[in-house]
């Protein structure tokens, strides 16, 4: 009786002495278990962090095309389905830009618009102005919008006193030809965020813009300013030439 005694003694110290590396395992385990867990969501959180705001299609993809030499213009057209309003340009544009003001058409999502001039008479209505109709007559551009989808496609200057008076504003993203002056700046960048954009976002927006050759101004670029100004100048009579 006192051998088998002895026996069950000696095993119980083996038994828990095998159990204790079992639970050890088994803890780091989990352990490890949880940590490749957590690595694919920490890479997400980080992709997500690291994710370019988008600003318009075009300054999302980050490349714009050069404008094409002798280029003469093109047609642009609505997002209608059925009976498009087209118009003709024959004007390469100038002066494109990215636009952050409430007024300029934007494609659905985007944040800015993409808008340039081009001479007045170098616009043309060739199929559906019936469909067209000024978004806002009290507004300093009169904006011609198609009333089936809402694109604009041209804002025109009335007031002959104006500096800009002679040339019509267009958005060539709704001209399916190549060669058009690409974006030079941004414009009214602050602007966004009286249509709600987020001020904290803001030095993200700028960095962005920045990134894609994208100058941005809190108003026009500094030449056209300098253009209205000196315009303005001369019909108040402080200066001459």
């Amino acid at each position: 009786m006192a051998k088998k005694a002895t026996k069950k003694a000696a095993k119980k110290p083996a038994k828990k002495a095998a159990k204790k590396p079992a639970k050890k395992s088994a803890v780091k385990a989990a352990k490890t278990s949880a940590a490749k867990k957590a690595k694919p969501a920490a890479k997400k959180a980080v992709r997500r962090a690291a994710k370019p705001i988008s600003l318009h299609p075009l300054i999302d993809k980050g490349v714009f095309r050069k404008a094409a030499p002798k280029f003469a213009g093109g047609t642009l057209t609505c997002l209608c389905a059925s009976d498009p309003v087209t118009v003709s340009v024959a004007s390469q544009s100038a002066h494109n830009h990215a636009c952050g003001c409430s007024k300029c058409w934007k494609p659905e999502g985007a944040v800015f618009s993409i808008v340039a001039v081009v001479p007045r008479d170098s616009i043309k209505v060739t199929a559906n102005e019936d469909k067209l109709a000024i978004v806002d007559s009290s507004a300093t551009i009169q904006r011609h919008a198609c009333k089936g989808c809402g694109a604009h496609l041209f804002g025109r200057i009335e007031n002959g006193k104006h500096g800009f008076f002679g040339l019509d504003f267009i958005h060539t993203e709704l001209s399916k030809d190549k060669g058009w002056s690409p974006p030079e700046f941004a414009a009214f960048v602050s602007s966004i965020i009286e249509q709600g954009f987020d001020p904290a976002q803001m030095g993200a927006v700028r960095s962005r813009l920045k990134k894609v050759g994208l100058q941005p101004y809190d108003c026009l670029s500094p030449p056209l300013m300098d253009y209205l100004a000196s315009h303005a100048a001369k019909l108040s009579g402080v200066r001459t030439a």
